[in-house]
């Protein structure tokens, strides 16, 4: 469907009449808009679909909108992130498994959806979801290309890519981390999906579209801190990218389409505001974090703390072997998730749990198989068994009830009490 929607979008943006030759030359590498005044005749066949061209009417035709990242600023980046400040190691981080549990079980299967983490000020939910950087694994991309476009999959591709690979060039490829972008609550529209230069491409002819944050995060992590104060208009953005796939931006009758496929990961507080219901919806899972009452243990964060502001570098040296270890865990994870096995008696019951909840949608059937086999697959087995369903199903549900004011019992409860009584 995605595909689908996708390719419907940009289609039409990118079909047009038959260029003029430009009387210029430019040293941009890639053109970016063709205008042809006169008339366009036949059918134009981009992607599989053909549009019929009408005559006598004015058409722009918006053709290979990415630029490519030159070496200089593929150097630029290498040294920024070298000199950037060390993040605070996943594996350093105190308590909170449910919150870091639901992370992995995201980066092993980013089907399931993202994760919304909701608790107390000062609980550490920013910082662990920042600790992820270093855990994530690698993955492969066409080279030089800003949508992180996968060489195997067209519907993550972007439209430069899709052509060439349509036309039978070979695409050079690179491994690289997986990325993560964050969403500011202050950003703009235009920053977060790309901007449309018509004036510019007019004029000079160098490119039109300037990629958003939407772009870079394609095929990675999108982390939005203090979701719940998020701008309705940047919710509806996500929405949208989150429900299709796909990040179209539409200005001045022109209309851009690229791959948008991301982890949708999000915290706040809830004493700050409440989460729009489309919204929360659209992350697989939920995680409560509350505040550590344990006296040793509160002592141990702050001097842990103490350490890595003091010398950052040496205090990540202590956990690089816990570290690489659980990146080798995500890993074999990755690897073994396909054949990961779940019983239809348990589908069964996973979604007579839903049903008997009133939960509505498929959507918590669909993220409760998915997060059970992904956390099967942490522990190294290849079958789902009861206890990895009672571990994620709440954490996948909880968020999904009806929401009764006279309730004082927490869903996360109410989950695992009809879990109980459907699995027994």
């Amino acid at each position: 469907m995605a595909g689908l929607l996708g390719t419907s979008s940009s289609a039409a943006a990118l079909l047009s009449a038959q260029s003029i030759s430009s009387s210029y030359s430019s040293k941009a590498s890639i053109r970016a808009l063709s205008f042809n005044p006169g008339h366009s005749q036949g059918r134009r066949f981009y992607g599989g679909i053909g549009l019929p061209l009408k005559k006598g009417r004015s058409h722009f035709s918006i053709s290979n909108v990415a630029t490519e990242i030159s070496p200089t600023q593929e150097q630029a980046q290498k040294l920024s992130k070298e000199n950037q400040r060390p993040v605070y190691p996943f594996a350093a981080i105190v308590g909170q498994d449910e919150m870091k549990l639901c992370l992995l079980l995201n980066v092993i299967d980013p089907k399931i959806g993202g994760v919304m983490i909701m608790g107390d000020r000062g609980t550490g939910k920013s910082t662990t979801v920042r600790s992820l950087v270093d855990l994530l694994p690698e993955i492969t991309v066409v080279e030089a290309d800003p949508f992180n476009s996968d060489p195997e999959d067209p519907e993550s591709m972007g439209m430069e890519v899709r052509e060439k690979l349509i036309k039978g060039e070979k695409l050079p490829t690179q491994k690289v981390k997986i990325n993560m972008v964050d969403l500011p609550l202050g950003a703009t529209e235009d920053r977060v999906c790309g901007t449309i230069d018509i004036e510019k491409a007019l004029t000079e002819g160098v490119k039109a579209f300037e990629p958003g944050l939407l772009a870079k995060a394609n095929r990675g992590i999108l982390y939005v801190d203090e979701v719940n104060l998020l701008d309705d208009h940047l919710v509806d953005v996500l929405l949208d990218s989150a429900a299709s796939g796909w990040n179209t931006v539409e200005r001045e009758g022109i209309s851009i389409s690229h791959p948008a496929r991301f982890i949708l990961i999000g915290s706040g507080n809830p004493e700050e505001g409440e989460l729009r219901p489309q919204l929360l919806d659209r992350f697989g899972m939920h995680a409560q974090v509350g505040t550590v009452r344990d006296a040793e243990l509160r002592v141990k964060i702050v001097e842990e703390r103490a350490r890595f502001d003091k010398n950052p570098k040496e205090f990540r040296e202590t956990y690089k072997a816990d570290q690489e270890k659980l990146q080798d865990q995500i890993s074999a994870a990755r690897t073994c998730l396909s054949s990961v096995q779940i019983d239809h008696e348990l589908r069964v019951k996973i979604s007579k749990v839903c049903a008997e909840l009133n939960v509505d949608g498929l959507r918590g059937d669909i993220v409760t198989n998915r997060a059970a086999k992904a956390l099967a697959a942490l522990k190294g087995r290849d079958k789902v068994t009861s206890e990895d369903i009672a571990v994620v199903i709440p954490n996948c549900l909880r968020h999904r009830l009806r929401k009764d004011p006279l309730e004082s019992i927490d869903s996360g409860l109410l989950v695992i009490e009809k879990f109980y009584e459907v699995f027994s």
